[in-house]
């Protein structure tokens, strides 16, 4: 029998807390009340944990979401030669109701915010002294979640009326009952943005600025600034880039010193520490985590996606960042994901360069520095001549922007929001935006298709 959405979620939840919990081993139920499942600091503290997990999985931040964000987004830059239908189905911009891995994005997506609504829900029982940080960390993780299930399944922000487009199901609570009929309806893209933005606002304040691994200040001001980027608020984006950088800076984070040393390869491969330059990204060891960039991109994974010349025409001759491809039998690859335990970068601080300097120059403003200055920034690393201010333009930024980030999962949501079709698909054409999976469909009432899917 199917569950519907949230049910799903609930049981992978509920699992997860019995597994973790002393006191739940005594009596098999439909139903877990919250004073059993999470009655002390350190409960909540291991739900925590779950929820990053669940965030980590290959269907999101394990790297999935990005992969297939870029190839949806590729006209002519990369070539897709892997056996997977489902891939093949959204690289051809030809994606059915069915396709496993948007599902999958889907489910990983709710489950994670499932977790962290569980987590929020028992936030009184955790310790003061931990109660600000294991809450800013869930919010963190529920605003992430939400931005980036809005980017996918839902229309740009740019296109037609956010405040009336059908969006994403808001859940902020969580669902403890296995056997209960859930029928969340799609609130609208406007509204899911602005939940995720009161998330990563409220993380912002709650958490500190130095946080090991996990979410921080800095990184919550960082997917702000994304997520201001996206919407084209560009006060606001350069605002919160600038916070990030600056804590960023005071904290002792820098760009690595050459483009190869944030991607370096390790030979035998071996989990790593985040570099300098991370400003969050998922753990991966020889034990856990998973890294999607290395098994689609990398010859020594699955090897799917190999790089066309179009991609290499866009590059200046000395720039250092082309030496981090290389070819076997012919065939080009990224170069950025061979360490198979190498942790996915969800956010560089070179990102919040390219946002500051961009969101800078269409408002005429220095916030933090000019923007030739964050440019120059971004172009001396990897062995480029620096530009002057009379020459800079938003192409030239955007440009750079391009190549920097390149197969981290930018190019669709960049496309959208700069209206820049892909190749004879315009920028707002309904086949670059998922569907709603058909299963959900079929169980809740509630939820509506997207345009050109039945």
């Amino acid at each position: 029998m199917q569950k519907k959405l949230i049910n799903i979620l609930s049981v992978t939840a509920l699992l997860f807390f019995f597994s973790c919990s002393k006191q739940l081993d005594t009596q098999p139920t439909q139903s877990i009340d919250e004073t059993i499942a999470l009655q002390t600091s350190k409960d909540v503290e291991v739900a925590l944990v779950g929820a990053y997990s669940d965030l980590g999985a290959s269907a999101f931040y394990g790297g999935n979401i990005f992969v297939c964000a870029d190839l949806l987004g590729d006209y002519n830059e990369l070539n897709w030669s892997g056996t997977y239908q489902g891939m093949t189905q959204i690289k051809n911009k030809d994606i059915p109701v069915d396709n496993g891995f948007v599902s999958d994005s889907w489910l990983a997506g709710y489950r994670a915010i499932n977790d962290v609504n569980n987590v929020l829900s028992a936030i009184d029982v955790v310790t003061d002294d931990k109660k600000d940080k294991v809450q800013g960390e869930a919010k963190f993780i529920r605003g992430a979640v939400y931005f980036d299930l809005v980017r996918l399944f839902a229309k740009a922000w740019n296109d037609g009326d956010p405040g009336s487009n059908p969006g994403v199901p808001i859940v902020l609570t969580p669902t403890r009952d296995i056997t209960a009929e859930s029928q969340v309806a799609r609130s609208s893209v406007a509204a899911v943005y602005q939940q995720a933005i009161s998330d990563l606002q409220d993380a912002e304040s709650l958490l500190p600025e130095e946080n090991g691994f996990f979410a921080t200040k800095i990184a919550a001001a960082a997917m702000l600034a994304r997520v201001y980027l996206q919407q084209g608020d560009y006060t606001n984006a350069a605002d919160a880039a600038n916070r990030a950088i600056t804590m960023a800076e005071e904290n002792g984070y820098a760009l690595a010193s050459s483009y190869y040393d944030e991607f370096p390869y390790v030979s035998p491969p071996a989990p790593q520490s985040n570099s300098s330059e991370d400003i969050f990204a998922m753990q991966v060891t020889t034990s856990s985590g998973a890294n999607d960039f290395q098994t689609y991109y990398s010859a020594d994974g699955r090897g799917d996606i190999t790089i066309e010349d179009a991609h290499f025409a866009l590059y200046e001759p000395n720039d250092d960042r082309l030496s981090i491809f290389y070819s076997i039998s012919g065939s080009s690859y990224a170069g950025k994901f061979e360490n198979v335990y190498g942790n996915v970068r969800i956010i560089r601080l070179a990102e919040m360069y390219l946002i500051r300097a961009e969101a800078n120059f269409r408002l005429g403003t220095s916030v933090g520095a000019a923007p030739v200055d964050d440019i120059n920034t971004i172009r001396t690393r990897v062995l480029l001549d620096p530009l002057d201010e009379e020459s800079l333009t938003l192409d030239a930024i955007l440009h750079e922007r391009k190549l920097e980030l390149a197969f981290e999962g930018f190019t669709l949501h960049d496309a959208k929001r700069l209206e820049q079709n892909i190749g004879p698909y315009s920028w707002n054409d309904p086949k670059l935006i998922y569907p709603i999976p058909q299963r959900e469909i079929r169980v809740n009432a509630n939820l509506t298709q997207n345009e050109g899917y039945e």
